[in-house]
């Protein structure tokens, strides 16, 4: 089932962010370029106070494109992004094996040695955690990540308009844009898990093998020491390597090694056009999520959202918070976290944290308005 849903993904990614891209900016850009060209005939005889007029105009409109782009992004890119990777992650960290056996040798005490059962035991504590940090730093990296890609399209769009205005050619000049670099660089919302994947599980995996290296599994552990065990880990994560290792997670070098990544994984069929345009979207993306500003935005949308699974798991529990339960019991809940937080975002309460935090919607105001363009 996993196989095929990846299969359908990849036949079908590309239909879906070029509907992003046409359906999202097509009828707009249509009304816009209408609305200024009736505006220019009929503010001929007063030039000044119409052109003026035009331009608040125009930046409503573009604010109108803007707007209708982000919610086309929620409703659409993000949905089918966090669904391949609700995919690649239940396909990558897979614990069924590992509890059938623990379960077979409990109904068969023969089958295994303790020695044995304190391995899997121990794998699986691992894997869990590993599985619940991932599912939480991938589904919030790539909420934040999208809410960039739509930010910069913005922008671009409404510079490639202002210089295009007053020239016969300005909408097929943004529909250039939108046909060919766009939709690819939309299309860049499934290289985490795509690409990014085969080096972030590992290092994740290490993070959660330091932090958990000294909790035995008869230890009882309570929600609190359950989200600092869930916080330590992803500090630890977001600390390995050099500054920003994380960006090449979610993001490709260039657009020249997204181009051969891309082509060597559909035989050579998929060609990406005006890479020059493309390599700047992703260089301007990678300055934005190296910043501190990006940085200290991910910590707080991290923190609230291990609040929010928190407080999911207080209610559910029956010990109750402060009583706590041996962490080997804990285990199976541990591992569903991860699956509660990669569920549709329409219907995903933490998604909706992310984007309600006042510092995400500082951030991205400010990052349309003053975002600097790399030449």
């Amino acid at each position: 089932m996993l196989s095929l849903s990846r299969d359908f993904w990849r036949r079908h990614k590309r239909k879906a962010y070029v509907a992003v891209g046409v359906f999202g900016s097509g009828y707009v850009l249509y009304k816009l370029y209408s609305t200024y060209r009736r505006r220019i005939s009929d503010s001929e005889s007063d030039y000044e106070g119409g052109q003026s007029e035009i331009n608040e105009i125009i930046k409503r409109q573009l604010q109108t494109h803007f707007e209708n782009i982000q919610r086309i992004s929620d409703s659409m890119t993000l949905p089918y992004a966090i669904h391949y990777l609700r995919c690649r992650i239940s396909e990558e960290l897979d614990l069924s094996q590992l509890t059938e056996r623990l379960m077979q040798g409990k109904g068969q005490p023969n089958t295994l040695s303790p020695k044995e059962k304190l391995e899997l035991w121990e794998r699986l504590k691992i894997l869990s955690f590993t599985r619940t940090a991932l599912s939480l730093w991938s589904m919030t990296l790539l909420t934040l990540y999208i809410r960039v890609q739509v930010n910069i399209l913005g922008r671009h769009l409404y510079i490639d308009t202002a210089r295009g205005l007053g020239s016969s050619g300005v909408l097929d000049e943004i529909d250039a844009f939108d046909r060919h670099s766009q939709q690819e660089f939309l299309a860049t919302a499934d290289y985490l898990s795509n690409y990014g994947m085969s080096s972030l599980i590992p290092n994740m995996q290490r993070a959660a093998m330091e932090v958990l290296k000294e909790k035995q599994l008869r230890d009882p552990f309570s929600t609190n020491q359950l989200r600092e065990t869930i916080v330590q880990i992803l500090d630890s994560f977001m600390s390995m390597g050099p500054p920003h290792q994380w960006v090449t997670y979610l993001v490709p070098e260039n657009a020249i090694v997204y181009k051969q990544l891309v082509a060597a994984s559909s035989d050579g069929s998929a060609l990406l056009p005006d890479v020059s345009k493309l390599d700047q979207l992703m260089a301007e993306t990678r300055v934005v999520l190296s910043s501190d500003d990006f940085r200290n935005v991910a910590k707080i949308s991290l923190k609230k959202v291990v609040d929010g699974l928190m407080e999911e798991v207080e209610m559910q529990s029956k010990s109750g918070p402060s009583l706590g339960v041996p962490l080997a019991k804990l285990l199976p809940r541990v591992a569903q976290l991860g699956t509660r937080l990669l569920e549709e975002p329409s219907q995903n309460s933490f998604i909706q944290i992310i984007r309600s935090l006042p510092e995400v919607e500082l951030f991205y105001t400010l990052l349309y308005a003053n975002m600097p363009m790399i030449s």
